[in-house]
């Protein structure tokens, strides 16, 4: 399938530098000469083991691309999600295989999952759970919902109205569920997949802002190219119509992944890169087009997911291809444009692309 709104910069792999005490040594200048990266990399000693995680994302990816025709890119933002602790809204048409791919990527998990169908009646309690009498301690029990799980797929997000929405605002921000006075702790990991339609669609409630803010990132899923639909007609068919998702396997389990978010946190970011991401942000509070800026939450969420996105193509220092590459997606759900801009049929993600191409890059 094919992404939309796919920003042009793709980073690329560092250049590993020779081993051998007989190779020649390259000045610095003569090393950012070749490879550009090579100035993000920081000078220190200690780098950062990620043949682990590297082995575990291919895994992944070759588990994924099994039953999902092109759409590396969401793949690989899915990933930087998971990486990262951040929660992904994946927005689309009906049929564009939004749940396909959260399922397959929670069968690549070994971690609890569950799937909760939003529709106009659900209640909060049908999600977080509710305190139920017991007769024979007399006393009140907690009964969990569907939403006590590792890996929690809500589809059709927009379907139920602001009180279901908002009963997510505490677990999605702070992974946990105040109830009757009692906190309930998320076990790790805890990642929220959503998926929702177009709001222009007959049924559907607009997300709060405070709601859109805590998504990490946001994906606008297209459709497939003509090549690309022949692709999935073709492997449909030689299937026998049939997805059987219990042919996916596990990749990942619970400890691993929260070994490689503490690898990722830990991850090289130059302060010239940081004051970049800085300016970005700071650039959509004052653009014209845009009636809210982003917040500070913004420049950390795009930091974290940076260090991710690197970590995936086997670099342990960020560079500003990865910021580029990720600025429409961690921030344009996070703006709002203002009604002059909706009227000319401009759009959040346009604006931020358009941000960071003007913003100057360090050197």
């Amino acid at each position: 399938m094919s992404q939309e709104q796919t920003p042009d910069h793709t980073p690329q792999d560092a250049e590993q530098a020779p081993n051998s005490a007989e190779a020649a040594s390259p000045s610095p200048a003569a090393n950012e000469a070749e490879d550009p990266q090579s100035a993000y990399a920081g000078n220190f000693d200690s780098r950062s083991d990620l043949s682990g995680l590297k082995e575990g994302i291919e895994n992944i990816r070759q588990q994924v691309g099994r039953f999902i025709v092109g759409q590396e890119l969401m793949v690989d933002l899915l990933l930087t999600a998971l990486l990262s602790d951040g929660h992904v809204l994946l927005e689309g048409v009906p049929g564009v295989a939004k749940t396909l791919t959260a399922k397959l990527l929670a069968r690549c998990l070994q971690v609890p999952y569950s799937r909760i169908q939003f529709t106009p009646d659900l209640m909060p309690s049908d999600v977080l759970g509710t305190s139920i009498y017991n007769m024979q301690t007399s006393a009140f029990e907690f009964k969990a919902g569907p939403l006590f799980s590792s890996l929690v797929l809500i589809d059709e997000i927009n379907r139920s109205p602001a009180k279901t929405q908002a009963a997510l605002f505490e677990v999605m921000e702070e992974r946990q569920v105040t109830i009757d006075g009692q906190r309930h702790l998320m076990e790790e990991p805890f990642i929220v997949l959503a998926t929702q339609n177009p709001i222009e669609q007959e049924g559907t409630y607009r997300l709060p802002e405070a709601q859109l803010d805590r998504f990490l990132i946001k994906i606008a899923v297209g459709y497939p190219s003509q090549e690309e639909e022949f692709t999935i007609l073709k492997e449909y068919h030689e299937r026998g119509s049939v997805n059987n998702l219990d042919e996916v396997e596990a990749v990942l389990n619970a400890q691993q992944i929260k070994e490689y978010r503490q690898v990722v946190a830990k991850l090289h970011i130059d302060q010239k890169l940081m004051q970049y991401i800085a300016e970005i942000v700071n650039t959509t509070r004052v653009h014209d087009r845009l009636f809210l800026g982003a917040s500070p939450r913004a420049s950390i969420a795009l930091m974290r997911s940076a260090k991710a996105y690197a970590a995936l193509h086997g670099r342990d220092f960020v560079t500003p291809d990865d910021i580029k590459t990720l600025a429409g997606y961690v921030i344009g759900h996070r703006v709002l444009l203002t009604p002059e801009a909706e009227m000319e049929g401009q759009t959040a993600m346009q604006i931020v692309n358009e941000i960071v191409n003007k913003v100057e890059v360090p050197r």
